[in-house]
């Protein structure tokens, strides 16, 4: 088993890798490796940015390989998770920052004038955040597609920069550890720690999916509702008629 804080990497662990942790490794694996191999941990700080500004790029694949690249003795584990948070952060202020900018009343703007959208699920959604901001933030580091997007609304609300930060260095600590120390322990195993977050990975989409669905369904049959009252209502006023003058 490799030594956790081990700097120099052993004899035995270069032998049994090879001149490169990648040679067995093809497409964004490899290349990820390699880069790692070359930047060191700051390779991994540089993809896991990447990960929080352009999500097709998985934390979940990039972080247990730097456990293994870890393994293999090219770079120290403890720094890995060190600038993998750093990653995060920085990725996660720039978000932030881009909410900010945005502001709660250019997205209503814009949300009003999307179908099935009303003005009440805008406030809805600011007075959900509004109550469950820190824990958002928090809990949404260590789960996919939210990771991102969580930092969005929290700029959008003026969350405060610093707590914001504490929030996010956090969760997001906790998230990096949890998968590059699996993936440094599994070592050529690493893959093990990728197929179970993409588990998770395809659980949380497909909860995304299913509340979309239920959501979109339940908006059309409310204004399909309110259509048909309407038409209800109109055709009473025309049965009714004028109201006779002298009372008749």
């Amino acid at each position: 088993m490799p030594a956790l804080f081990s700097t120099v990497p052993s004899t035995d662990l270069l032998l049994s890798a090879g001149s490169s942790a990648a040679e067995n490794l093809s497409g964004f694996s490899g290349w990820a490796v390699r880069l790692m191999e070359a930047l060191g941990p700051l390779g991994v700080g540089f993809l896991v940015f990447l990960d929080n500004i352009f999500p097709p790029i998985p934390s979940e694949l990039v972080l247990p390989l730097a456990g293994f690249t870890a393994s293999q003795g090219s770079m120290n584990i403890v720094l890995a998770i060190i600038f993998a948070t750093v990653g995060s952060v920085v990725g996660a202020v720039i978000l932030w920052a881009l909410g900010k900018w945005i502001g709660l009343e250019r997205i209503s703007r814009i949300a009003v004038k999307m179908p099935l959208v009303d003005v009440d699920d805008v406030h809805k959604t600011v007075g959900w955040f509004d109550k469950h901001g820190d824990k958002a933030v928090f809990f949404g580091r260590m789960v996919p597609i939210f990771r991102s997007l969580i930092s969005i609304p929290a700029g959008m609300r003026n969350m405060s920069i610093i707590k914001f930060l504490v929030l996010t260095t956090a969760g997001s600590a906790i998230w990096n550890t949890i998968l590059i120390v699996a993936g440094f322990y599994l070592g050529e195993n690493w893959s093990i720690v990728e197929t179970y977050a993409g588990y998770f990975q395809t659980l949380v989409i497909v909860a995304v999916v299913v509340f979309v669905v239920v959501w979109i369904v339940l908006k059309i049959r409310k204004r399909s509702r309110a259509k048909a009252a309407d038409r209800t209502d109109a055709a009473g006023e025309d049965t009714e008629g004028p109201a006779d003058p002298y009372g008749g």
